[in-house]
């Protein structure tokens, strides 16, 4: 498949289709669609959805199987809409959450201290 024959990113059937029959092109156009959504997104998204897809690249590449992969990635988005200061809490407690966030970001600074040798005697 060439550059210009890249699936839709909707359409399912063409994936699969490629992914069957070259596994090689897929994973590149899969990762070049990947890319240009990253680059389209506005600017101060686009650190997080790197880093985002880097935990996804490392699941898939640790995990046994592509189901394993797969439940992993669920676990970690439901983690993500379900866990503490996830996208439930975000929605039913606004304020709460955007307290502990500014807690969370104030306990990660602290004040460098100076090391001192120790005197000679």
């Amino acid at each position: 498949m060439t550059e210009s024959s890249t699936p839709t990113p909707r359409d399912f059937d063409a994936w699969s289709k490629l992914a069957s029959t070259d596994p090689a092109a897929f994973e590149h156009q899969r990762s070049q669609v990947i890319e240009h959504a990253i680059r389209r997104a506005p600017a101060q998204r686009r650190r997080r959805l790197q880093q985002l897809q880097w935990q996804l690249d490392q699941i898939r590449a640790t995990s046994r199987t592509p189901m394993e992969a797969c439940l992993r990635m669920q676990r970690m988005l439901w983690q993500r809409i379900e866990g503490e200061n996830g996208l439930l809490d975000c929605l039913q407690q606004p304020v709460a959450v955007i307290r502990r966030r500014s807690q969370a970001r104030a306990a990660e600074s602290a004040r460098v201290i100076p090391l001192r040798r120790p005197a000679k005697m």
